[in-house]
């Protein structure tokens, strides 16, 4: 088994990471599964190099040690190659096109195709920038979340087309993670909450690609502040390197994670290599 430890180079690890690392280690070591490393760095844009370089660090800190993709560290945008052939595959099978629509244009989530027909080329319209998309069918998805069982969803309704590489030219996160997936193998996600909706997206686009089989997924709770939202960097939330510099140490960093998602009743130092008793403990919802 392999599953993936993915964060992106955008800003410092929080807490909500610490909880993911939690579950990716202490699942896998459950079930005598790898470790992969992969920095989803696909948004030139706002990846940094430093924020990488911290993540690494305060993961070695945390004692979470991948099993591969360390050295060399593995990265989204060392893929281009894997990612352009993936999208000739694409084109030589289904319908692939050129799309100048912007999120505000269309608004929601779901985009209504308003590209599909026009045959727009890449490069077409210089000044608004063209990305590229792929039209999904409107089969449903029906996969097993080995957390909370049965889930169905239809890509085409929840998210229209997909997209493939935006108007910047950055690859998009659901195509270079399906790619990626396909090819270290991992097969065996294990995620939060927040990205449930985009696994019936990535099984659908991963058969196109020719996967026949998607891997297994596991997607677990997360913490959830008082006003509702999730941890995140853009929000600014605490971060691992404050918690480092008011003295706390790796063992209470993963305590805290811990306690607050409910692995354990209260908060307390928790040894990385002990998690594994608490995730397999909790691999089911809690009713």
């Amino acid at each position: 088994m392999i599953t993936r430890f993915a964060p992106s180079p955008t800003g410092y690890l929080h807490l909500g990471h610490v909880v993911n690392a939690i579950y990716v280690w202490g699942l896998a070591r459950a079930r005598g599964g790898r470790v992969l490393l992969r920095i989803e760095d696909h948004d030139r844009i706002r990846s940094r190099p430093a924020f990488e370089h911290a993540i690494l660090e305060d993961l070695a800190w945390l004692g979470f040690v991948p099993d591969e993709g360390l050295n060399p560290v593995r990265r989204q945008s060392d893929n281009g190659a894997a990612y352009a052939g993936a999208l000739a595959t694409l084109q030589a099978t289904h319908h692939v096109y050129a799309c100048d629509c912007s999120r505000k244009e269309f608004g929601g989530d779901r985009y209504p195709g308003t590209c599909r027909g026009r045959r727009l080329k890449p490069g077409d319209d210089v000044a608004r920038g063209t990305g590229v998309r792929v039209e999904l069918d409107n089969t449903p998805e029906r996969f097993v979340d080995e957390r909370l069982g049965e889930v169905v969803q239809t890509p085409a309704e929840q998210c229209g087309d997909l997209l493939l590489k935006d108007r910047d030219g950055n690859w998009t996160y659901q195509f270079a993670v399906t790619v990626d997936d396909m090819n270290d193998p991992v097969d065996f996600v294990v995620r939060g909450l927040d990205l449930l909706s985009s696994t019936g997206r990535q099984i659908k686009l991963a058969r196109m690609l020719g996967r026949p089989r998607p891997p297994h997924f596991f997607h677990h709770s997360l913490i959830i502040k008082p006003d509702g939202e999730k941890l995140s960097k853009a929000g600014g939330d605490t971060g691992v390197r404050e918690l480092r510099a008011a003295g706390l140490g790796p063992a209470a960093v993963i305590g805290r994670a811990a306690a607050a998602v409910g692995l354990i009743d209260r908060e307390r130092p928790i040894e990385a290599d002990t998690l594994w008793r608490l995730t397999s403990a909790s691999e089911r919802v809690r009713t």
